[in-house]
């Protein structure tokens, strides 16, 4: 991979996108950077002076390409002594474990629920997957509800509201179940035994540093949402506006919501370019907010005047990536997520010592890489 094609983000740290950098750790007890392997990375301190060292090519752990792929000579396993994130070698017993996906058919919970299957194999456990048709808790809810009336040893989970999932898991943890929340979390979510996402802000700032690199004269920004009340988009979002505010050359529209539906996102970036033409960049929050504000601009033929930056990397992006539509692609780890996720909820079970938050990072993805690099999400395990 060319060194000026690879971002890494963690802990809110962001650099430019033409500037290595490497991954950042904090105690157990704090937000911690997420080690599949049981070991967090170094700082990121002296990153752009390191970038001249050689980078190195990580194992994919517990099956998901997108576990620690590819990173820089900084980035090595294990150099940030007395941090590591303790992590199973195997199950005292075959637990039974539940993934409830926040949607069904998207390629990141799909890369998530390999990473956690493969995983699941070198525990010795068992998991069952099932999600929703839509980002919705109506419909949520009932899968939860159902999960917990088959009484399964602990439950992953993304939550789709920070407040309508609240009540139905605490009282889920209650009843005894291990709690895991993936990717999202709820308003309170101390009766979680471990928290495990991205770090969501600093992948928002992320890609306005992308915007800026693409579109450095300036000018009005726009992002596209889920819904208000998700967490990790609520994150994305303002990562990216407060950078754009901060920047002072951008001026960042209010956000626009799709409800997670590529019609609706079309339409509102269509409606937006042609109430403000001069729109230089967008921002889509999630996989189908992007492949719908690629389309959206396609309509409105602006796809050489607007630069775009999706979050997620599915197929669909990719093919967008390739066509030019979208510029660039802000790459989660959700196969790491997963493996995470079930190591915690294993040990939680196993009366081992468990980290509440783990935080993993990014990766970004240019035309320059998109043919070479193992971080695009999956469309089956």
């Amino acid at each position: 991979m060319k060194r000026s094609s690879l971002l890494r983000v963690v802990g809110g740290a962001t650099m430019a996108l033409l500037v290595l950098a490497g991954c950042s750790s904090t105690k157990p007890t704090d937000t911690t950077t997420s080690a599949a392997a049981g070991t967090t990375t170094a700082a990121a301190t002296s990153a752009a002076s390191s970038a001249a060292g050689s980078e190195t090519a990580g194992s994919a752990t517990g099956g998901s390409e997108t576990a620690g792929s590819e990173t820089a000579g900084s980035e090595t396993a294990g150099s940030d002594a007395g941090s590591a994130i303790p992590t199973p070698s195997k199950a005292a017993k075959d637990y039974k474990i539940s993934f409830i996906q926040g949607v069904t058919g998207d390629n990141f919970y799909i890369t998530m629920q390999c990473g956690i299957e493969e995983q699941a194999k070198t525990l010795g456990v068992t998991v069952d997957t099932q999600g929703p048709t839509k980002f919705d808790p109506t419909l949520q809810k009932p899968i939860l509800d159902s999960v917990v009336a088959s009484k399964p040893d602990a439950i992953l989970i993304a939550p789709t509201d920070v407040d309508a999932m609240q009540a139905p898991l605490a009282a889920a943890a209650a009843s005894g179940i291990k709690i895991v929340l993936v990717d999202t979390t709820v308003t309170d979510p101390s009766f979680a035994v471990s928290q495990v996402s991205s770090d969501n802000v600093g992948g928002g700032a992320a890609a306005f540093d992308a915007i800026k690199q693409l579109a450095p004269g300036g000018g009005k920004v726009l992002v596209i949402s889920t819904d208000p009340g998700v967490s990790t988009v609520d994150a994305r979002a303002k990562g990216f506006n407060d950078a754009a505010k901060a920047d002072g050359s951008y001026t960042p529209l209010e956000v626009q919501y799709s409800h997670n539906d590529p019609a609706t996102a079309a339409s509102l970036v269509t409606a937006a370019l042609q109430k403000d033409p001069d729109i230089v960049g967008i921002f889509a929050t999630n996989l189908f907010s992007a492949q719908g504000a690629a389309t959206g601009i396609q309509q409105a033929g602006k796809k050489d005047a607007v630069k775009v930056v999706g979050f997620d990397a599915g197929p669909d992006q990719i093919t967008a990536l390739k066509d030019g539509t979208v510029q660039a692609l802000v790459a989660q780890q959700p196969g790491t997520i997963g493996v995470d996720g079930l190591n915690q909820a294993v040990l939680a079970l196993d009366g081992g010592e468990t980290t509440p938050k783990i935080q993993t990072g990014f990766s970004i993805i240019t035309k320059d890489n998109v043919d070479t690099t193992q971080d695009a999400y999956k469309a089956n395990c």
